[in-house]
C-alpha cells in the first residue's frame, strides 16, 4: 500500500506525463483528410465545417456522409431532406430551412411535398404544445393510442 507521500508522488508523475503528451494540432490528419473528402464530394468546403474545432471535423463529416448523403440507408434522400426541413422549421433555423428545401428539391421533392412536410411539422408542434401544456397523462394517452390503432387494424381485416 502506498503512503500518502507515495500517492502524491504518483499523482505528480501522472500529471507530468499527461502534460508531456502533445495535443492534437490544427494539422490533425483526420481533419485534413475530412476537408479533402468534403472538397472532393461537395466541390468546396462550406464554412459550416470551418466553424468546428479540427477535432470535430472528421466526426461531423462522417455523420453527414454516413446518413444524410448515403443512398444505401433505409430512408431515401427525398424523405431525409423533407424530415430535415420539418425539423428545421420547428427549431427554427433559417440556414437549415434554406438548405433542406433545396436538398429536398434536388432529391425530387415537389413544392406540394415541401408544403406538406412543413404542415406536418406544424401539426406535431401544435399537438405537442397542447398535450404537454395540458399535462395529459402519458400512460392514458398511450393506452388510448394503442386502442385506436387496434380498432383501425380490426376494421381493415
Amino acid at each position: 500500500m502506498l503512503t500518502l507521500k507515495g500517492r502524491i508522488g504518483l499523482l505528480a508523475f501522472a500529471a507530468g506525463a499527461l502534460l508531456a503528451i502533445t495535443p492534437v494540432r490544427a494539422e490533425d490528419a483526420s481533419a485534413t483528410t475530412a476537408y479533402k473528402d468534403i472538397q472532393a464530394t461537395l466541390g468546396s468546403v462550406p464554412d459550416m465545417f470551418k466553424t468546428l474545432p479540427d477535432v470535430a471535423v472528421a466526426g461531423a463529416w462522417a455523420e453527414i456522409k454516413g446518413v444524410q448523403l448515403n443512398p444505401k440507408t433505409a430512408l431515401d434522400g427525398k424523405t431525409k431532406e423533407l424530415m430535415g426541413l420539418a425539423v428545421a422549421s420547428q427549431i427554427p433555423c433559417q440556414y437549415c430551412i434554406y438548405f433542406h428545401t433545396l436538398a429536398a428539391k434536388a432529391n425530387g421533392a415537389s413544392d406540394e411535398e415541401i408544403k406538406e412536410a412543413v404542415a406536418m411539422a406544424a401539426i406535431v408542434r401544435h399537438w405537442s404544445t397542447m398535450l404537454n401544456g395540458s399535462q395529459v397523462d402519458l400512460a392514458t394517452f398511450k393506452k388510448q393510442t394503442d386502442d385506436l390503432f387496434a380498432a383501425v387494424k380490426a376494421k381493415s381485416q
